[in-house]
């Protein structure tokens, strides 16, 4: 009996692991009774009495509920974060050209330069020249589509 409960938590804690890899539910709700079971499975093998034993099963099952929830949440979370790093975190940041000549040049963004273009048609006067900020719009490899950047954009 007392190998079973044993096996039992092992069991519990490792599908209490696995629902922080993979969020769903299922494996700790698994999880948290396999902890109850197991728990209480323990106790009175080893001879506590009930009243011992449940208590303390509960509780252990509650502590993995709790812990289950709030890898849950935290991962869930993550997924609502701005992208930080790579191609899709350099969309929307602002730079400074360094050198143009039309279509395309070069811009400061992110501590990098870039070679980057721009896609709306050359009218007079809509020629972009060094020192002039930009946003970054899209990445196309390692190139960049950077727009003039307004001034709401340049507050922060």
């Amino acid at each position: 009996m007392t190998t079973l409960g044993f096996a039992l938590l092992l069991m519990g804690v490792a599908l209490v692991v696995a629902e922080a890899h993979v969020p769903g539910g299922v494996f700790g709700v698994a999880g948290g009774v396999a902890l109850i079971v197991g728990g209480i499975m323990i106790i009175a093998a080893l001879g506590g009495a009930t009243a011992l034993a449940v208590p303390v099963g509960i509780g252990l099952g509650g502590a993995a509920a709790g812990w289950a929830l709030l890898v849950t949440r935290k991962a869930a979370g993550s997924r609502r974060l701005r992208i930080r790093s790579g191609a899709e975190g350099l969309c929307g940041r602002v730079g400074v050209v360094r050198g143009w000549s039309e279509p395309a040049g070069q811009v400061f963004v992110d501590g990098a330069l870039w070679r980057a273009r721009h896609d709306w048609a050359g009218v007079d006067g809509d020629a972009l020249r060094e020192g002039d900020p930009v946003v970054v719009e899209n990445v196309s490899g390692l190139t960049l589509s950077v727009r003039r950047a307004e001034d709401w954009e340049l507050i922060a």
